[in-house]
């Protein structure tokens, strides 16, 4: 496969082609912020948080869709990007209900971790405080939609790691929301496995065990890592 030279941050770098600015940034050593991102996963572009600045071209990109180029110059870090962040983090916070210090992956929260590491300190925009539910019919897993963020990452494992389709998207903008199977209690879902898949994947406390309490949420994601992995090296039929 050919290979592409680019810069990024000022560092000239070579990527595959094909190869998104997110993979060729992080085998560079260059850590761009992302939340709706996965290893083992198709990107979508959801969360809006790697947006980078690509030379001649006036909108910002995502990394995690956007493909390299020949020549292409890329800025990850710079007052124009961490304004952006900032802001889409302030509106995540804001849309939805999300109190960490009650919250079961406080301390473990990749929003919460983005936050610290941006210096957001506080929200400039109004709280919605939408009135969400939280769904404890399923027997070992449950889902509050207050610490939802929409990112569609437990969609994404649910349909295309355990191929189970049971997690999808319901609604449009503010009022969307994760459902399973035809909008029905997630504890009489015919499709459900009970893997828990969609729960290691979760960046928040939006999915969590049963049992688990304040700050006790820790995922493992090395083991959908290693399912992706084994069923491309074609290790076992799936």
């Amino acid at each position: 496969m050919a290979a592409k030279t680019l810069t990024i941050d000022g560092k000239q770098i070579s990527a595959d082609q094909g190869a998104t600015i997110l993979d060729a940034a992080t085998d560079a050593g260059i850590t761009i912020p992302t939340l709706c991102h996965l290893d083992g996963v198709y990107d979508v572009g959801a969360c809006r948080l790697c947006l980078v600045e690509v030379a001649g071209i006036n909108k910002l990109l995502p990394a995690c869709t956007t493909r390299v180029h020949e020549g292409m110059v890329i800025k990850t870090d710079s007052e124009r990007l961490r304004k952006y962040r900032r802001m889409t983090l302030e509106l995540l916070f804001a849309e939805r209900n999300h109190v960490c210090a009650v919250c079961v992956a406080n301390g473990h929260c990749e929003l919460q971790s983005l936050a610290y590491s941006l210096g957001m300190d506080h929200v400039r925009y109004d709280y919605r405080f939408p009135k969400w539910g939280v769904d404890n019919t399923h027997t070992l897993f449950g889902m509050d939609h207050n610490r939802c963020i929409l990112c569609m990452r437990c969609v994404r494992v649910c349909w295309h790691i355990e191929g189970a389709g049971t997690k999808n998207v319901s609604g449009r903008g503010s009022g969307s929301q994760i459902i399973s199977d035809l909008n029905q209690p997630w504890g009489t879902s015919d499709t459900c496995t009970r893997c828990g898949k969609c729960v290691m994947a979760c960046p928040t406390g939006a999915l969590f065990a049963k049992g688990a309490t304040v700050s006790e949420m820790e995922r493992d994601r090395t083991r959908l890592e290693f399912i992706v992995t084994a069923r491309e090296k074609k290790q076992w039929i799936a």
